[in-house]
């Protein structure tokens, strides 16, 4: 396993908001993590990559404790993470975020205030050609897409040469094409590169279509885990999460859309 959580607890005034989880992700899987609202997913996620500080349990990644590491520090070590919003410097170009991201993972914060022309070009324009954005790479982040600047975040995340990603949201609020494209995307990276990757997500289509695991929170706990195949049979996963009639027809369609 390549990142293992154990009796990881964290409360918030007094709620419980995840209680005693232990989590366990294979190397080279794609796992999503689900929920309905308030099951805990987030601070889950948040816990794992550094954003929160657990009050009790403990996170291994690659047989390290990590636990206490800050968000930054868990980059150095392999964890590359995105957010459900962009985190990206609008004014910036395209090559010049992914740049920034490269001078980051190599300590070099000073000069991220001088004037850099192409260095690191050629790791730069590698990263641009996987995510399809060389065409745009003089462009102001924030002048994108919402759709491209998911992407430009992908880039960001792999400028720290991770070896597991951590994407939070990565389709949300893009329209039905622009998710599977996305998608499609980053199964295509996580290929090639023989990363990781752990994601939370509200779209059943898209868990379905492209988890190897999937892991289901409810009140703080994990109720279920397995393939898609297994969590479509779970009962109890269709009744706490939808309602079991809305998360049967919820599984008809996906299965129809990718059989």
């Amino acid at each position: 396993m390549i990142l293992e959580a154990a009796g990881l607890r964290k409360s918030f005034d007094g709620f419980e908001a995840v209680g005693g989880v232990d989590l366990a992700v294979g190397e080279g899987a794609v796992h999503a993590l689900i929920g309905p609202n308030g099951a805990g997913k987030t601070t889950l996620f948040n816990l794992v990559t550094g954003e929160l500080r657990p009050d009790a349990g403990k996170v291994l990644f690659a047989g390290q404790d990590v636990s206490r590491l800050s968000p930054h520090a868990r980059c150095k070590v392999g964890m590359g993470r995105s957010f459900q919003r962009t985190h990206i410097f609008p004014k910036l170009s395209v090559f010049a975020n992914i740049q920034s991201a490269i001078l980051s993972r190599e300590g070099r914060w000073l000069e991220l205030y001088r004037f850099l022309g192409r260095r690191g070009g050629e790791e730069v324009q590698q990263i641009m050609d996987e995510i399809g954005l060389t065409d745009l790479a003089e462009v102001p982040a924030g002048q994108l897409s919402h759709g491209d600047q998911k992407r430009l975040e992908l880039g960001i995340v792999l400028a720290l040469q991770p070896r597991m990603m951590f994407l939070d949201e990565p389709t949300a609020g893009m329209a039905p094409h622009e998710k599977q494209a996305a998608m499609e995307l980053i199964q295509s990276i996580v290929r090639s590169r023989g990363l990781t990757l752990l994601l939370t997500e509200h779209d059943m289509d898209v868990v379905f279509s492209v988890a190897d695991i999937i892991t289901v929170l409810h009140r703080g706990q994990i109720i279920a885990e397995g393939a898609p195949d297994e969590i479509r049979a779970n009962e109890e996963v269709g009744d706490v999460y939808f309602g079991g009639s809305a998360w049967r027809s919820t599984f008809e369609e996906s299965t129809a859309t990718t059989d």
